[in-house]
């Protein structure tokens, strides 16, 4: 019911915020001195301090064409909705000559569309590298920051290449992603397709993600979050945490993962704390009518998260997870172990709770044995056919 609620709630909005905006007066670039294969980034500051100021709801269009920019910071707030429609191409440049933690920023607006075009990151040549051999791991530009932005819709966008994360969400309020496409390569370190942290109601749907970190991920603080007829692949999968690194984080709860397809993905649907970890929760967490294909540890809760070693795992985590389902999940493993829920637990720990699996088909047919699942510190509620059978090996 309250996943029903949500969709209907973020069309009903999609539908008044389009009505609004089709009413605009228009501010093009051109206007302001843009040219194609020229350097946008003044004429795009004029004109968004124009639209912005404008009393009535206003739109800024980029046209066709492929335009240069250096750095842009769409800051609010505005006077009335606006809505940047963009028909081309905004490159990066592919040379970061300054550290800067954000490319394109967009942040403190409330009834705000981003409309069509293609973000190129350029980040082709930061991608493969080591960080500790090469250097590479300074300071570099995500593609697009949405910084407390309410009741808004970001939609037919393309996020090219970025050189780290493609979108951070944080501190947002009411915000659809409708339509979008992420583009990296395997190799391409870091580089998250979309990240939410600290944000109420975020809605993700008809989304293609393919990039070299996770294609969604979940960090403390998201709440009421959906994801619904979306595909991941190459990537990690899609994920909630890691959570508890740090002291203070803010509750993980409402989280709806839905007819979703992963392909080729390291990992599937995972949630993963780290051991030794600061106290945390997270909970009400679904994920429902999944599709893997070849895909590394479909079903994972992995609360001994350490990818360095550099964790006391003798220390188990203290994030409590509760109230989590993985129901109507099939297709194919490339690992023999197909669901592994691996909880906090022994002496200071914080065993799962109501943790269910529900009608699981998994296969693999790799060399390294038949499929298995595998259980520690946890009791999962059954539902179902289980396919592995759950908890074949536990401890």
């Amino acid at each position: 019911m309250a996943f029903k609620s949500i969709k209907i709630l973020a069309i009903l909005f999609f539908l008044l915020l389009a009505s609004t905006i089709s009413q605009a007066t228009v501010f093009d670039v051109k206007t302001y001195g843009a040219k194609p294969n020229g350097d946008i980034t003044q004429a795009l500051a004029k004109a968004w301090k124009d639209a912005c100021a404008a009393q009535s709801p206003s739109k800024l269009v980029i046209p066709s064409g492929t335009y240069n920019l250096i750095e842009a910071k769409l800051q609010g707030p505005c006077k009335a909705p606006i809505e940047v429609q963009i028909q081309g191409t905004l490159r990066a440049p592919a040379v970061v000559t300054k550290a800067s933690d954000s490319w394109v920023t967009i942040e403190r607006l409330d009834r705000f569309t981003l409309n069509g075009g293609i973000f190129d990151g350029q980040g082709k040549n930061s991608y493969g590298k080591h960080c500790a051999v090469q250097e590479y791991c300074g300071k570099l530009p995500m593609n697009i920051r949405y910084n407390f932005v309410t009741n808004s819709i970001i939609r037919g966008i393309t996020s090219l290449d970025s050189k780290q994360f493609h979108m951070n969400v944080l501190g947002c309020t009411n915000v659809t992603f409708d339509h979008v496409t992420i583009t990296a390569p395997e190799n391409s370190l870091n580089t998250d397709g979309i990240h939410i942290g600290r944000s109420t109601g975020i809605n993700i749907t008809n989304t293609n993600i393919k990039t070299g970190d996770d294609c969604i991920s979940l960090g403390d603080g998201s709440k009421q979050i959906t994801v619904v007829k979306t595909t991941c692949g190459p990537g990690h999968g899609i994920s909630v945490g890691s959570l508890g690194k740090y002291p203070n984080e803010e509750p993980v709860e409402g989280v709806f993962i839905r007819n979703c397809t992963l392909t080729n993905t390291q990992n599937g649907v995972r949630i993963k704390t780290w051991p030794d970890s600061h106290f945390g929760t997270a909970s009400d967490m679904h994920f429902k009518d999944i599709i893997m294909n070849n895909v590394g540890n479909p079903i994972l809760i992995d609360q001994e998260y350490c990818p360095w070693n550099r964790c006391k795992l003798s220390v188990p985590s203290k994030v409590k997870l509760s109230k989590v389902s993985f129901k109507n999940i099939r297709g194919t493993s490339s690992t023999p172990v197909a669901v592994k829920l691996v909880c906090s637990g022994g002496p200071g720990g914080v065993p799962c709770q109501n943790i269910e699996i529900g009608d699981v088909n998994l296969a693999y047919t790799g060399p390294l044995g038949p499929v298995t699942s595998v259980c520690k510190h946890i009791k999962p509620i059954l539902s179902g056919k289980q396919f592995p059978s759950a908890c074949a090996i536990s401890s």
